[in-house]
């Protein structure tokens, strides 16, 4: 028999979230958004996604698409990456390990008729094999059409968190991510998974939409996808999660680089947005004293 992948109703709470997610690696709320904004959201998609080339190895796969840069192109995305749910788990998952998350990717994955499974792996992987002692992000895949295990609902394996990594999953440990359109499945970065072989005759539609900890590298370079011009158009939490605030005290500054005297020194990313007043700082004193704080304790 092979492993499940919990539900969970869209009204349950942060607590009973966490409890699975935790014990598991991985949990499905159904129903999160309705099947007719999830239908919106596709059709506004639907002209990128069709022009988007298949990977060209068979990690990202030959009949796989994979479209980013949702922030500036989608604004139908901007509300799920902002859901309240979805940040109530990242602070619960994240804030332990820093003083402020940020959105790591937004990529809409395409699963084709043909495609074979994708190796299962871990997401945290993207930094290689280093960050084993801490939780380094949460992931949301997004149904955006519904995932069935004929057309590649992806593979989670239960129960994975403390595994090393040289550990294969064996078949009865792999669960399937079925789910109906506009439902989400929420896992960790340290939760064994991979893309679903796809036998059927309809393509999988998921939404991938990250986060992790303030301090570490984003996987989709948000600065470059989501330049200045548009992201001060942008709800401001929104810019601040792709990036456009300190990640810590200290981290995260920049000097324009203007001729003598025409601009600050070390000034914090929203200055690129036309935030703040302009005053030269290297970042939020509070977010120092909190970090000091916890040193003396």
């Amino acid at each position: 028999m092979a492993a499940t992948v919990a539900h969970l109703p869209a009204d349950t709470d942060i607590a009973t979230l966490m409890t699975v997610l935790r014990r598991d690696g991985a949990v499905i709320v159904d129903n999160l958004v309705s099947a007719a904004e999830m239908a919106a959201l596709e059709a506004e998609v639907m002209p990128y996604i069709a022009a988007t080339p298949t990977g060209r190895d068979d990690f990202t796969g030959d009949r796989t698409t994979r479209t980013g840069a949702l922030v500036a192109r989608s604004p139908a995305t901007r509300a799920l990456i902002l859901n309240p749910l979805i940040r109530a788990a990242c602070d619960a998952l994240l804030l332990p390990f820093c003083e402020r998350w940020q959105l790591h990717l937004t990529q809409l994955i395409r699963i084709m008729p043909g495609q074979k499974a994708q190796v299962i792996h871990r997401d945290r992987w993207a930094w290689g094999t280093h960050l084993g002692h801490v939780e380094p992000q949460l992931n949301t895949i997004w149904a955006v059409t519904d995932f069935t295990e004929e057309n590649g609902a992806t593979q989670v394996v239960p129960g994975s968190l403390d595994w090393p990594d040289a550990r294969v999953p064996q078949p009865h440990e792999i669960g399937r991510a079925t789910m109906t359109r506009g439902s989400v499945l929420i896992y960790s970065g340290g939760v064994f998974h991979g893309g679903g072989a796809n036998v059927g005759t309809t393509d999988r539609i998921g939404l991938n939409l990250t986060y992790t900890l303030g301090w570490l590298r984003q996987e989709e370079n948000q600065y470059l996808s989501c330049p200045p011009e548009i992201a001060r158009t942008l709800d401001p939490a929104l810019q601040a999660l792709i990036g456009y605030q300190m990640g810590s005290y200290a981290l995260g500054y920049y000097t324009p680089p203007l001729p003598p005297g025409m601009g600050p020194e070390v000034i914090g990313p929203e200055h690129a947005l036309g935030v703040g007043d302009g005053s030269t700082a290297m970042g939020d004193t509070a977010l120092l004293d909190a970090i000091m704080e916890k040193t003396r304790a």
